[in-house]
């Protein structure tokens, strides 16, 4: 009678067996391309490097080096292994790294998306506080309009955004946290005409031109929102533009009106 033929193991199966000093072993036998060189390194006989060696090729079914008289050359596979052997050690160094790393005051990257001029007291302080927790830590603010945002929120682009849903639909999608009332004003230069009237109506507003963020944005259906309740609209000319700094710029060198 002859003994059943062994079932292979899966590669899942094989990688699991496949244990971090058969890695170790791996990575240095690539460089060194020599088994005795190899045994020194991780200090233990040649006899039991070979061992190693023979247990790794027997877990993956493959032979991985070809012996040679002086040294070892690894075939085809053998490169492909090493190559994941030596991926494998990196992840885990750098495991090690960060996880040290956290322990003593956190490191990593934080990617915040805020809208222009959006709770710049809330925002400051948020940071200051987060470097205080965790001194290590790379924080990166990008500023640019809601309806942008939430696109790179939903990309995974960014970690977190401060800003306005520019559509009901997107509540569903994100976990949201309202922050604050938002008061909004109808804002001028300070040479504007309009300075120090004390009662202004809706009327003698529209008859000014207006700066407008782009139709796309939260504040800009709020300003259309406003106009098209009172059947009103717009009489004189409009620039629109997502920049908060150019609509500044505007607003002090013309006598343009914002929201």
């Amino acid at each position: 009678m002859t003994s059943p033929t062994a079932v292979p193991l899966s590669m899942l199966q094989a990688c699991a067996r496949l244990r971090f000093r058969h890695l170790q072993f791996l990575d240095i036998l690539g460089v060194t391309r020599n088994l005795r060189m190899a045994a020194e390194q991780i200090h233990i006989t040649q006899p039991a490097a070979t061992k190693i060696l023979m247990d790794i090729e027997d877990i993956l079914g493959a032979r991985l080096f070809d012996r040679l008289p002086r040294g070892m050359r690894p075939n085809e596979l053998g490169l492909f292994t090493l190559r994941y052997a030596a991926t494998a050690l990196a992840g885990h160094r750098q495991f090690v790294d960060e996880f040290n790393a956290l322990q003593q005051g956190g490191h990593g990257h934080l990617t915040i998306g805020a809208i222009s001029g959006s709770a710049a007291h809330l925002l400051t302080a948020s940071v200051a506080e987060i470097q205080r927790l965790r001194p290590l830590l790379v924080i990166k603010l990008l500023e640019q309009s809601s309806d942008q945002l939430v696109v790179w929120l939903a990309e995974r682009k960014i970690d977190l955004m401060v800003g306005r849903f520019t559509d009901e639909a997107q509540r569903s999608q994100f976990q949201y946290e309202r922050l604050a009332a938002e008061s909004l004003q109808v804002v001028a230069g300070t040479h504007h005409p309009l300075r120090g009237m004390r009662t202004l109506d809706l009327a003698e507003l529209t008859r000014w031109a207006w700066i407008l963020y782009p139709p796309s944005t939260a504040l800009r259906k709020v300003s259309d929102g406003i106009f098209s309740s009172t059947g009103m609209a717009l009489s004189a000319g409009t620039v629109e533009t997502p920049s908060f700094l150019f609509a500044l710029e505007l607003l002090q060198n013309t006598d343009m009106l914002s929201l």
